[in-house]
């Protein structure tokens, strides 16, 4: 008996070790992806980096940008990250780079509604699986109305981040001198094998963005959540501060808003949770999603960490505006029962809010704005 349980032991240590080996790997594939993305945006040339900035130069245009670009990648922590990085570079000013950060509020909120649209087959689940996804749009929408217009005409953002930044700042907090040391190495070998082509280069290095914040996710989905989805169900939905506070938690420790808000659209569809339940969460989701940009902009530099405080901002900013007050509160989920109702009696309505939400109208406003 004494045997088996050493051997027991000695395979729990073995499976423990695995599991910080993966997530030891898995970070410095992250901080490995920032430092190719930064040195490789600071590479380009000046035709491109220029066709870059006066595209950007436009804040409705890098708003739809950012929402088409999260929209197909699926992972607003990928592009704020990726957007981090090319502010450090000097590719993008503090001002360019936040409406393409309030893009990708909108455009990740895609995958919920994909989720969503699994439960088509079944009218009244659909329908409450559309309202529970178009919440988590509402939200960003709302937020975006009044902050980018606020933004744009009086920098509100920019100097709000900019200034608690350098009130709050460590330099080197995480050591970025360390950490492009140690990673140089594997850069200047990844940049001989690939032959010195940035575009390569950051097309590598995104990917490397991509799947490092995955493969996170997708550790933690299973160590937090695993079988105890029931359990956690009946703890995170309780006041609505309770599902705020939450939703923020969970999106923090998953580093992807995508993942918590799909978790709770067919628990809504199934009613296990009411509209009024899921809000709040979502909420605290989108104020959990900025973790990520924070964690890479604290290995950059401040003015990386001034993009990312202003992404917290911002949602702290719509948490305040539609949360406080239950009748605020309950506009965006009159509207989104509304939508809920429409594509209950046409299935159409749903999948053509999808296609154009997300894709056809931030092409179509790109090109017309530009």
């Amino acid at each position: 008996m004494a045997i088996v349980n050493h051997k027991s032991d000695i395979l729990s240590a073995g499976s423990k070790l695995l599991v910080i080996l993966k997530f030891v790997l898995i970070f410095i594939a992250f901080f490995l992806s920032l430092s190719l993305i930064s040195n490789a945006f600071s590479q380009l040339s000046g035709d491109i980096a220029k066709q870059i900035i006066v595209a950007t130069s436009n804040p409705f245009v890098g708003f739809f940008i950012g929402i088409l670009i999260t929209a197909i990648i699926q992972s607003s922590s990928t592009v704020t990250s990726l957007i981090v990085a090319m502010v450090a570079a000097g590719t993008l000013d503090l001002n360019s780079a936040i409406p393409i950060v309030m893009g990708s509020n909108i455009g990740t909120t895609v995958t919920s509604t994909i989720v969503a649209l699994g439960h088509i087959s079944k009218k009244k689940e659909f329908k409450k699986a559309i309202a529970a996804a178009a919440l988590h749009d509402f939200f960003n929408i709302f937020a975006v109305i009044i902050l980018l217009p606020l933004q744009h005409f009086t920098g509100f953002l920019s100097f709000a981040s900019s200034r608690l930044t350098h009130l709050l700042y460590t330099p080197n907090f995480l050591d970025a001198d360390f950490l492009n040391f140690s990673l140089k190495p594997i850069s200047n070998f990844i940049y001989g094998i690939l032959g010195d082509n940035t575009l390569i280069v950051l097309f590598v290095a995104a990917f490397l963005l991509f799947f490092s914040i995955r493969s996170f996710t997708e550790e933690i989905k299973s160590f937090l959540i695993g079988d105890s989805r029931k359990k956690l169900s009946n703890y995170f939905f309780g006041s609505a501060l309770q599902s705020l506070g939450f939703g923020a938690l969970l999106t923090a420790a998953l580093q992807s808003s995508s993942v918590t808000t799909s978790f709770i659209v067919p628990m809504a569809a199934t009613r296990k949770i009411t509209l009024k339940q899921t809000f709040p969460f979502i909420m605290g989701a989108n104020i959990g999603t900025t973790v990520t940009a924070l964690v890479a902009a604290l290995a950059i530099s401040e003015t990386a960490v001034s993009l990312a405080v202003s992404h917290l901002i911002f949602n702290l900013v719509g948490t305040l505006l539609l949360f406080p007050i239950e009748s605020v509160r309950n506009f965006p989920i009159y509207l989104a029962k509304k939508l809920g109702v429409y594509t209950l009696n046409n299935w159409v309505v749903g999948f053509s809010y999808l296609v154009f939400t997300f894709f056809l109208m931030p092409f179509l406003l790109i090109v017309i704005f530009k």
